[in-house]
């Protein structure tokens, strides 16, 4: 079954890569809040499939269809594309239009290294939806990045911006964001960018590792750098329902996720106290730090400096390079090339739903807080 994100906002996501719609629910929106829907399909868009020359193949519009949730759905009198929430669990879908389910015939007995084809095996047996990776596809993060892409300009209404660059793929690094100070122009060229990357050069080296990977049926991974910045000292709470749990919970939703780190992270290890640690300072009358190897969090409470976080993610699973598996009905080992159309870098897609997510940790912790 499909489990439930957040606390006052619920978040359920449905529906399999393959299946005629996936959808999310969210309960817990309060009402008279105005959803610009133009905005929410540019966000959408940013991880929609088969567009770029580094994403598969596969096309799909990943237009929603809101069931429920809304009222003067689809336009407003000043002209403009708009709905505003009346208070109702908002339901919405998006129809698969573009599956090639033959492709995963042979994966119903020989699943794939480093996929779930095993474990949803072990777990749900022959019923398993294997095509296109079923429930556990990264198909799924539309729907993640419908509740997202509402958070996000909910969000924005209270000054607070969410934002995420490609910091790395494979061993070339983009140059990190300013851990005290992220710009607005660096935040409205990252949003738009078709390869969201600070350091253009950086960029163009990246997508040269991907294509590499591509033409030789391999697939490499990299890091996602996210910063969110307007957020007022206070939010969140210790122990688990700290801002680093919530934020770790929903990050790990997203297929292909395999660490997380806020502020200095591992590398902290590395220092003693008198490096790692952040001086208070004052600054335009308000408290602030020096620097921020924190990432904006104490405690699990947010300090009032840009929260800052990177997202390790697994080169994609699904390569044509022959590989070892087994035959699960045979019981003996065999060679497995994979068909079918996938990316060679999942990171570049990751990007919005890294944001998707953040966001809707934040307005939950928000909600929280606010009652």
């Amino acid at each position: 079954m499909s489990s439930i994100y957040g606390t006052n906002l619920k978040i359920s996501i449905f529906g399999q890569s393959h299946s005629p719609a996936i959808g999310v629910n969210i309960d817990g929106l309060p009402a008279g809040l105005k959803i610009d829907f133009n905005e929410l399909q540019t966000f959408l868009n940013r991880r929609m499939p088969g567009v770029a020359a580094h994403s598969t193949k596969r096309k799909e519009p990943d237009v929603p269809e809101f069931l429920s949730g809304l009222v003067d759905n689809g336009g407003s009198a000043d002209g403009s594309n708009t709905g505003i929430t009346c208070g109702s669990p908002l339901a919405a879908i998006i129809r698969n239009t573009d599956t090639r389910s033959q492709d995963y015939e042979q994966l119903k007995d020989v699943p794939r290294p480093s996929h779930a084809d095993y474990t949803a095996f072990v777990k749900y047996g022959e019923s398993h939806d294997v095509r296109g990776g079923g429930s556990f596809s990264g198909r799924l993060t539309a729907p993640l990045c419908i509740a997202g892409g509402i958070c996000l300009q909910l969000l924005k209404q209270k000054s607070i911006d969410i934002t995420a660059h490609i910091y790395q793929i494979a061993n070339v690094k983009d140059t990190p964001f300013d851990p005290v100070s992220i710009g607005e122009k660096e935040k409205g060229i990252l949003k738009t960018a078709d390869f969201p990357v600070i350091d253009k050069n950086a960029g163009e080296l990246m997508l040269a590792i991907i294509e590499e990977a591509k033409q030789a049926g391999d697939s490499v991974g990299g890091i996602i750098e996210c910063a969110a910045t307007g957020l007022p000292a206070g939010i969140g709470d210790p122990m688990f329902d700290g801002m680093e749990n919530r934020l770790s919970a929903i990050i790990f939703g997203i297929p292909a996720v395999k660490g997380i780190e806020f502020g200095n992270g591992f590398s902290a290890a590395e220092l003693r106290g008198s490096q790692n640690n952040d001086s208070f300072i004052m600054s335009e009358g308000k408290i602030k730090t020096s620097t921020n190897r924190h990432g904006g969090i104490l405690g699990g409470i947010t300090s009032g400096m840009p929260m800052l976080f990177r997202v390790a993610i697994k080169p994609t699973p699904s390569i044509s390079i022959e590989q070892g598996s087994v035959s699960l009905s045979r019981k003996e080992e065999v060679r497995l090339a994979i068909t079918g159309r996938h990316d060679p870098c999942i990171v570049p897609r990751a990007v919005p739903c890294v944001e998707a997510a953040a966001a809707i940790a934040i307005y939950d912790a928000l909600l929280a807080s606010a009652r």
